[in-house]
């Protein structure tokens, strides 16, 4: 059971925004992937259309087909980095290459908001509540087993 406390309400300031990802692996190594983005950049503070160019650029397949669009983004959502990055600059802003685990990126924040991301806490509590409680049932049923299963022989010496 969660217990609720009045009208506790959660807010958070969310992040709209869209990268370029051009990942790093054997044949293309930090300071290249570092240099096709700049380029791209060069491009993008030229005036190119920044979809098209995720669509033709961006390693990362999911947000490419969205012309590099990842939706809004509460805290903790992505790479440590990632986020550090985002959080540095200004709605309308792109960002200089830089890298993490998943290669090197180039983001524009579109837009921020407060969001009341109640309804998604309580929903996650929830979950939680009845993953333990399920878990606590399925231990106590193997404890009943174990226990009906188990032999124990007393033997008295004479």
């Amino acid at each position: 059971r969660v217990a609720t406390r009045g009208e506790e309400r959660g807010r958070v300031v969310q992040q709209r925004a869209r990268h370029i990802l051009g990942s790093t692996d054997a044949v293309t190594t930090g300071d290249t992937g570092r240099e096709r983005l700049g380029l791209v950049r060069v491009r993008l503070r030229e005036g190119d259309d920044f979809a098209d160019l995720a669509k033709a650029n961006s390693q990362d397949l999911g947000s490419a087909a969205q012309g590099g669009d990842l939706g809004w983004a509460s805290p903790g959502r992505m790479v440590p980095r990632f986020e550090e990055v985002m959080n540095s600059l200004q709605p309308g802003e792109l960002s200089e290459p830089f890298k993490t685990r998943f290669g090197w990126h180039i983001v524009e924040v579109l837009e921020r908001r407060q969001h009341d991301d109640t309804t998604e806490v309580r929903r996650s509590q929830i979950i939680s509540a009845i993953r333990k409680s399920k878990a606590d049932e399925n231990m106590e049923l193997w404890l009943r087993r174990l226990r009906d299963d188990a032999y124990v022989e007393l033997r008295l010496e004479e």
